[in-house]
């Protein structure tokens, strides 16, 4: 039975993301009357008990307006020296706006590391359930000082996802410059449809997705989506929201249009959510159809089923599990190196021990360690079905 949409102040904890083109003017800098009105709801859902998170974007933004850099892409080396600027004028205008209701901000900055290697998301997990308890507001962005190309995010659309996974958030809220999902980019084709609930990220929900709409933002549609399948996965709400009017939340509330996706109705636990939502993941194993029904009907992946191995990758790091028709349907665990996967692929279990020397798990990826991310073909077709009904 598909979860219905219920009121803001009907959730524990909530998840804001907040856009660039939200906080920034190219010309005047920051908006502080917006900002202001932002943390008033913030301050009106906490006083309603709500714990509160924000995602925040805008220090590389603030930081091009306090050094008056030309319009246009950065280099990395402009980006990192704006964000470092950036980040204190943020923080700062955070801290400035939420103690109008006496609300304490604590600035958290966050690299892909922080979220992909086991031990440091559990320690960034600490801290901001301590935050919470210490009744603080954590204000995080992504460390755009040290992160570079290869080894970021990209955008706060998929931090958002992984910061309300990681602390077991009920809701995900992510303002921007559009309302919300539509069936094509509105501003390139008139005749888009808004939808208004998402009951199941689908792969003709992820072709709706468009690009970034503004200078100041990384993210798109596309990002949004990939956003929703983590957090929807986790069993966490998503709502998509346009943050332009002032009280953005309050407008949510009073039944300004956004669209709304329904959180998974059997989410997964959290170590496999810390699984599912590796956004690098170290390599891959292409499977046979027979492993892929196994894996669906519950069971761990043999060698057997594998056939292709792909990357560099140590036992213990996150794979993603490839299906016959190329596209991911899994993400696990490894059970072995690289290079031992790749001359057990193929090979019964019961050969594991000659071939490798020693006496191995049977599986190269057990279910314990696994978790579904994608339907089966079944599945998508009948959506299809329906669709073209």
């Amino acid at each position: 039975m598909t979860a219905q949409r219920k009121p803001l102040e009907k959730y524990r904890r909530i998840v804001i993301k907040i856009g660039s083109a939200l906080l920034v003017d190219r010309k005047t800098g920051l908006k502080k009357h917006w900002l202001n009105a932002m943390c008033a709801d913030i301050a009106a859902l906490r006083a309603k008990g709500i714990d509160v998170l924000v995602v925040s974007s805008g220090a590389i933004a603030l930081g091009r307006s306090v050094l008056d850099l030309a319009p246009g892409v950065l280099k990395l080396e402009e980006s990192q020296a704006a964000a470092a600027v950036g980040q204190i004028a943020l923080a700062r205008a955070w801290s400035e706006s939420l103690s109008i209701d006496e609300i304490v901000a604590g600035q958290i900055l966050l690299t892909l590391g922080d979220t992909e290697e086991r031990r440091r998301y559990l320690n960034a997990r600490a801290t901001i359930s301590q935050l919470l308890k210490m009744g603080a507001v954590p204000i995080i962005n992504e460390n755009d000082t040290v992160a570079t190309t290869e080894i970021r995010y990209g955008d706060n659309d998929r931090l958002a996802a992984r910061v309300a996974t990681m602390t077991g958030a009920d809701l995900l809220v992510l303002l921007s410059d559009i309302d919300g999902l539509y069936t094509a980019p509105p501003h390139l084709d008139p005749d888009a449809r808004f939808l208004e609930t998402i009951a199941e990220i689908t792969p003709q929900i992820e072709a709706m997705a468009g690009g970034a709409a503004s200078e100041l933002s990384r993210g798109g549609m596309r990002t949004k989506i990939d956003a929703g399948k983590i957090a929807t996965g986790a069993g966490c709400a998503m709502i998509i929201a346009s943050g332009k009017v002032d009280h953005p939340l309050s407008a949510i509330g009073e039944g300004a249009r956004s669209s709304w996706f329904a959180p998974s109705g059997s989410p997964v636990t959290a170590r496999k959510t810390w699984i599912a939502g590796q956004l690098l993941p170290a390599g891959s194993l292409a499977i046979d159809a027979g492993a892929e029904t196994a894996l669906r009907s519950g069971k761990s992946l043999l060698p057997a089923g594998v056939r292709q191995v792909t990357g560099s990758f140590s036992r213990g790091d996150t794979i993603a599990i490839i299906g016959g028709e190329g596209r991911e349907i899994a993400r696990g665990l490894a059970g072995y190196d690289a290079d031992e996967a790749r001359q057990i692929a193929g090979k019964k279990s019961a050969e594991i021990a000659a071939i490798l020397g020693y006496a191995g798990r049977s599986a190269m990826v057990h279910r314990d360690d696994m978790v579904m991310t994608a339907p089966a073909k079944r599945e998508i077709d009948a959506v299809r079905s329906d669709a073209h009904a």
